[in-house]
């Protein structure tokens, strides 16, 4: 009986230290480069900046669908800000390297057309 409290115990005890392990941990956020970025630019590049013009914001969906389904790309890359005002596109937010960041461009080029997109978009630094 003592052993089977003394398992149970050891068990109870392993649990809440990895639940005390996951609950320090922070969670991946981009907040700070973010506020950075759209410190620096325009306020049309930032989502408050964008209209609900119907035009914008299919062009909007259609270049979030496009990075959305590259399975290529990182959680960074997925989680950029796409903003299109007037037809004109910003990127900002972090991606993981820059073949990424030239791979987003190139995706909002395919659908905005050449010439129409900023792109603001940092590279992370490595770890």
């Amino acid at each position: 009986m003592k052993s089977r409290t003394k398992t149970m115990l050891a068990l109870t005890l392993s649990l809440g230290l990895a639940a005390a392990a996951q609950a320090q941990s922070p969670a991946p956020d981009n907040t700070k480069t973010n506020a950075n970025a759209t410190n620096s630019t325009a306020k049309s590049s930032t989502a408050d900046g964008q209209a609900n013009d119907a035009s914008d914001v299919n062009l909007t969906k259609q270049i979030r669908r496009r990075v959305m389904d590259d399975k290529s790309l990182s959680t960074y890359a997925h989680n950029v800000k796409i903003v299109a005002v007037n037809g004109a596109v910003t990127l900002n937010g972090v991606v993981r390297d820059s073949r990424e960041k030239d791979l987003v461009a190139a995706k909002a080029e395919e659908v905005a057309g050449k010439g129409k997109v900023t792109n603001l978009l940092k590279v992370a630094p490595p770890k």
